[in-house]
Order: structure tokens, then C-alpha cells, then sequence
């Protein structure tokens, strides 16, 4: 432990869109904002090659670089931004206590947290590899089935983010193969109507993947049907992996009220969770929409909810 304890009025754990648009409102309110990054600093969109639908790029942006303006934004404007991950948390105290890597323990007046989600993947080498090099692995077709219009695709999944995203890259791609692992499907009939009425969506049924073919991009994907083993190449230039999130909450469990796959709960149209001063922004509470700009909204409300709190509370 430390020897000196460090009290700060508003600490934001996590980065990414949220946390840094949340430590930009902050610091421009005077809450002296302290922000630790968490172990991937920018979160999510530091894994994206491009990203071409946040306002105010016009060219388009890769995501490193996205991460590193809003980062540069919020130090402008006085944010302590800090590398390290929150490992314990005692939020029913007052002050609120925590512990970053286990070893620095920080008592602030009010918590914002960011600490987003993390997709899942299947596990395959050649995913991680494709996936890190920005190759064709993705885990978000409204973030990039653009750049496959035209082409024929693959999206593995069976629940109703699966199904909504292969209708959606319907509309984009030439041919959208689903990869579904059982027999039926996990998604609400109403989404299953509605793939199986797509014309240019084939389900491949009992099936899962065995392995992605290419060098520096998606050449074509390896299909196995597990029933009969059978082998089955799929000529795409796209795999998108719709198999889930899981919000990076852990730390909170017991505390903080969340649902049955761990986003935690908000009070409707704010950040409020079920603690007074603890607030949470971003994919950490957003299972819905997963967006770089709807993060960043969220950020700015839990800075402004956070702002009024500490008001009411008449701590300055």
C-alpha cells in the first residue's frame, strides 16, 4: 500500500471514448480529473485500423490516432491521465476507495466508470493474427461492413446481435454466409424471419469455423460441419464475429447493481447507477448500440451528472 493516500474529487476509470470525453467535461468544470487508462489504453478502438463514421473526421481516422486526440484533449484541459488498472474498489464508503494495480489506494468524491466491454472471439490463430493487423477479422459489421460492400462475407453467431448484423451486411455485401453452430438459432423468431427471408443470406447450419485462410488479408474461410465433419471453403474477404460481449465489470460485482451478463444498470437517461457519486458511461452500461459516438455522448453525460452530484453534496 501507499503511504499517502490520494484524494481526488473525480477519478475515471477506464479510457476510450467515454472515459476521455467524460474527463474533457470534467476538467472544464473544475473537478480536476484523475483518469486511469485501464491495461489497454483507448480501449476497443485502439485494435481498429479505421474508423470513418466519427463526426468530425472527414477523411476518416484510424483509431490509435482517435484515442490519442481526445486523450491530448482532455490533458489539455487539465485531466491527470494515468496508466493503470483499478484491481479493488470499495464504492459504499464514504469517501469511495480504490486500489489501482494492487498496490496505490485513491479515495475520490465521485467515480465515473468506463471500463467498456471486450469481444469475444472464437480463439483461431490465424483470427488473432488477421484481427491484429487489421485484416478482415472484425467484431462489429455497423463499424465496418462498409468497407466489404459489394463482397461476399462471413458473420458467425445465433442470437439476435448475429442476426441483426447479417441483415445489415446484407444491404452492404454480395453474399452473407451465417455460420451457426447448432441446428436452430438463439435469436427471437422475429430476427430469424427475418434472415431467413434474406435472399442473399445462406445459414450454414451445425456448422463452425475451422479455420481463415490468408496472408495479410481474409482470403477465404475454412467451414466444418460438425455433425458430419465435412469440410467446406467459403471464397469471402470478411469474418465478422457477432458471438457476444462481456463488459469489464467485474470489480463492481456486489456493489453495483447490474444484469444478468454483467452492464451495469443506469438510472434511465442518465449515468446513474444505484450508488449515490458512481456513475457509469460507455459499453460498461451500453449492451445496445457498441458505438464510438454514442460512448463518447455517454461520457459527457456521467462528467455533467457528476458535476451536479458533487453540487447538491456542496463538496468543492
Amino acid at each position: 500500500m501507499s503511504e499517502k493516500i490520494e484524494h481526488v474529487k473525480c477519478l475515471i476509470i477506464g479510457s476510450g471514448p467515454a472515459g476521455y470525453t467524460a474527463a474533457i467535461y470534467a476538467s472544464r468544470a473544475d473537478l480536476k480529473p484523475v483518469l486511469y487508462t485501464g491495461m489497454v489504453p483507448g480501449g476497443q478502438l485502439t485494435e481498429t485500423t479505421e474508423v470513418d463514421n466519427f463526426p468530425g473526421y472527414p477523411k476518416g481516422i484510424t483509431g490509435p490516432e482517435l484515442m490519442e486526440d481526445l486523450k491530448a484533449q482532455a490533458e489539455r484541459f487539465g485531466t491527470l491521465v494515468r496508466f493503470g488498472m483499478a484491481t479493488k474498489v470499495d464504492l459504499t464508503s464514504t469517501p469511495k476507495k480504490i486500489w489501482i494495480d494492487e498496490t496505490i489506494e485513491m479515495t475520490a468524491d465521485t467515480i465515473i466508470i468506463s471500463t467498456g466491454a471486450s469481444a469475444k472471439w472464437l480463439g483461431l490463430e490465424n483470427e488473432t493474427r488477421l484481427r491484429l493487423n487489421a485484416g478482415g477479422v472484425s467484431a462489429c459489421a455497423v463499424c465496418d461492413g462498409f468497407f466489404y460492400k459489394g463482397q461476399d462475407v462471413v458473420i458467425v453467431g445465433a442470437g439476435d446481435t448475429a442476426a441483426e448484423e447479417a441483415t445489415y451486411l446484407s444491404k452492404l455485401c454480395k453474399k452473407v454466409y451465417m455460420i451457426v453452430r447448432r441446428s436452430d438459432m438463439r435469436a427471437s423468431k422475429a430476427m430469424q424471419t427475418r434472415v431467413k427471408n434474406t435472399p442473399n443470406i445462406e445459414i450454414l447450419w451445425d456448422s463452425e469455423t475451422h479455420d481463415i485462410i490468408g496472408k495479410d488479408t481474409v482470403e477465404s474461410v475454412i467451414i466444418k460441419n460438425i455433425k458430419t465433419n465435412e469440410l467446406r471453403t467459403l471464397n469471402v474477404t470478411g469474418f465478422f464475429v457477432a458471438i457476444g460481449h462481456k463488459p469489464n465489470t467485474d470489480i463492481f460485482k456486489g456493489q453495483l447493481k447490474m444484469d444478468e451478463l454483467g452492464y451495469l444498470d443506469v438510472v434511465a437517461g442518465s449515468s446513474k447507477t444505484n450508488l449515490p457519486g458512481v456513475f457509469a458511461v460507455g459499453d460498461c452500461a451500453d449492451k445496445t448500440y457498441r458505438q464510438a459516438v454514442t460512448a463518447a455522448g455517454s461520457g459527457c453525460m456521467g462528467a455533467l451528472d457528476a458535476e451536479r452530484w458533487l453540487a447538491e453534496q456542496d463538496i468543492h
